[in-house]
């Protein structure tokens, strides 16, 4: 018989089944109920809630069973490791699928850094869908490693673990009607298009929703997520490592509006992953501050394969697929064991099933132009008593927005330098990709250092180098110290390296273990911290000062740019 026979037999009880899961208790995300029942399992779908004979019998008893977790809206680029590796850490904790937004490696590689994020993931344990990136570059105003137009989206576009547009960034784009935006928008078809649109407001939010975009991610406020709410957006609740925005949203929801929402982590880093958790630390939290256990089930699973289209997913029930995280109770929402397709690929923490690898793109991305000790000086533009203001972003701790502040700069001989009395550091981002030679100069006030420089090439979106120090040569040692390792992250001081983790797989991915990366991490944030910095990870920090659509002041390779206006502006202002 083929196999939907083969199904309709199994769940008739006709024949022998290969799994049954006894003794628990049922997360229902489609009834709105918990309830005991046993699952059957018959060619990784669930077949009913009974059976005459099984080949294999789990007791669970005093468990709960849920449906595997979804992340709605993930770059798994930020974990910095591998898909496989990725797999190791999530799968564990009852995540059981991804969207994922691949644009970290669209930047660099172009259409090759998806092919490789797709293949890589089709021989893992976790479900991994695309949505294909829209915005690269995020805007003309920076230099990335590739340009991916319609026509290059369109070769992807009718994959079938492709499921639409991922988060439009260029919403002046959409605005105001660019041709090449708009064809992407249509590109997308009956697939979603996920939006980006932090701060966006009025009729301009309006237009924006009205060309189809149906979610948002970037809500920081109760209002601003309240008006994208009443306008039929999907609120994507986020809780990654920079920008977290659980609590402050969590008390919009209610029963009446609860199946609009959905749990993503979006940028998340392995320490806070093998830390805290992932989906499943956002559930433990929202039930902890008083969300309904079965709602945020709902959130966690139905809620994403409903916007998604993804219908054998969320819940459990016939003919679903057998995704399932088994639970030891809904209040410590410890994940025991996780079930996928039917097998068992995950017990006490750790993954039990078989992981296989693909070869990464081993070319070397670090492509920059000439580089030495006057890169990275301002020369002041008046050398006069009284200075002009300078524009400088000014960091706002666990948050991804900044600030822009004007503020007289210091200077010595000519040259702005670093103000440690006011916290204020020289900035840098050097391209990496086409060997322009462009470096992008500003300042930045937080960071707190009181000596030394850090290096990255993770700096969102297009991942060209980003450099923060009290001293030019300072930062030059940090950045080629960068380009040594192919990619990844370098703390300085006094022409030493405290600490660096390479990153070589497009200078943003590591083949070594999560574990083992979060340990590089830990090392590098400590070496920073040692240098004066309170930020809790001054990498993640630095790596957004660089991303020209979150507001207000970002640094790119071409200058600084005012997200409001949309446009480069230049460091120096006119006094008032």
């Amino acid at each position: 018989m083929d196999s939907l026979e083969e199904l309709i037999s199994a769940a008739r009880g006709e024949i022998e089944v290969d799994l049954l899961l006894e003794g628990a208790e049922i997360v229902n995300t489609l009834s709105g109920e918990q309830h005991h029942a046993d699952v059957a399992v018959h060619k990784g779908r669930i077949v009913g809630f009974d059976c005459r004979s099984a080949r294999e019998c789990i007791d669970l008893s005093g468990s709960v069973l849920s449906p595997g977790f979804i992340d709605g809206h993930v770059h798994i680029e930020s974990a910095m490791v591998t898909v496989p590796e990725y797999a190791r850490a999530v799968v564990p904790k009852g995540t059981t699928s991804v969207i994922i937004d691949p644009h970290e490696i669209a930047n660099v590689l172009g259409v090759e850094g998806i092919m490789y994020m797709l293949e890589s993931s089709r021989r893992v344990p976790l479900n991994v869908y695309v949505m294909l990136p829209s915005c690269v570059p995020t805007t003309m105003m920076e230099t990335s490693g590739a340009v991916l137009d319609a026509e290059s989206l369109s070769e992807l576009m009718d994959d079938k673990r492709v499921l639409g547009l991922a988060e439009v960034m260029n919403y002046p784009g959409v605005i105001f009607r660019d041709s090449e935006v708009l064809k992407k928008i249509r590109l997308a078809g009956n697939k979603r298009v996920d939006g980006h649109a932090p701060q966006l407001s009025g009729r301009d939010l309006t237009a924006y929703i009205a060309a189809g975009i149906k979610s948002d991610h970037e809500c920081t406020t109760l209002e601003e997520a309240n008006e994208k709410l009443r306008q039929g957006m999907h609120i994507m609740i986020r809780e990654g490592s920079a920008a977290k925005n659980l609590l402050d949203l969590l008390p919009l929801v209610t029963p009446q509006n609860a199946r609009q929402f959905l749990f993503v982590s979006d940028d998340r880093h392995p320490a806070d992953i093998l830390r805290e958790g992932h989906i499943d630390f956002m559930i433990r939290t929202a039930i902890k501050h008083g969300l309904d256990p079965i709602q945020a089930m709902q959130i966690a699973s139905l809620n994403a394969a409903a916007y998604f289209g993804l219908k054998d997913l969320g819940a459990i029930a016939p003919g679903y697929r057998a995704d399932i995280a088994v639970l030891d109770d809904l209040e410590s929402l410890n994940v025991i064991k996780v079930i996928k397709d039917g097998k068992l690929v995950a017990e006490d923490g750790y993954l039990t099933a078989r992981l296989e690898s693909t070869p990464a793109p081993k070319d070397t991305t670090m492509r920059t132009g000439p580089l030495d000790v006057g890169s990275f000086r301002i020369r002041s533009e008046r050398i006069r008593s009284e200075p002009s203001l300078v524009r400088v972003i000014g960091i706002i701790p666990d948050q991804i927005i900044t600030k822009s502040l004007a503020i007289k700069p210091k200077t010595s001989k000519g040259l702005v330098v670093r103000d440690l009395d006011k916290d204020v550091l020289k900035m840098a981002v050097v391209e990496r990709h086409m060997a322009t030679g462009n470096v992008g100069l500003g300042l930045v006030k937080g960071f707190g250092l009181q000596a030394g420089a850090i290096a990255t090439s993770v700096a969102h979106d297009s991942h060209n180098i980003v450099v923060v120090g009290v001293t030019d040569e300072e930062m030059l040692d940090a950045v080629l110290r960068v380009i040594e390792m192919g990619g990844g992250l370098a703390v300085v001081k006094d022409g030493r390296i405290k600490a660096s983790l390479p990153l070589p797989v497009a200078g943003l991915l590591s083949e070594m273990y999560m574990h083992d990366v979060a340990e590089g991490i830990d090392d590098c944030i400590d070496a920073v911290h040692d240098l004066g910095c309170q930020l809790k990870d001054p990498f993640m920090t630095l790596s957004f000062l660089c991303l020209p659509v979150i507001p207000e002041l970002k640094l790119t390779d071409k200058g600084l740019v005012d997200v409001a206006k949309f446009q480069l502006v230049p460091l120096f202002m006119e006094n008032a």
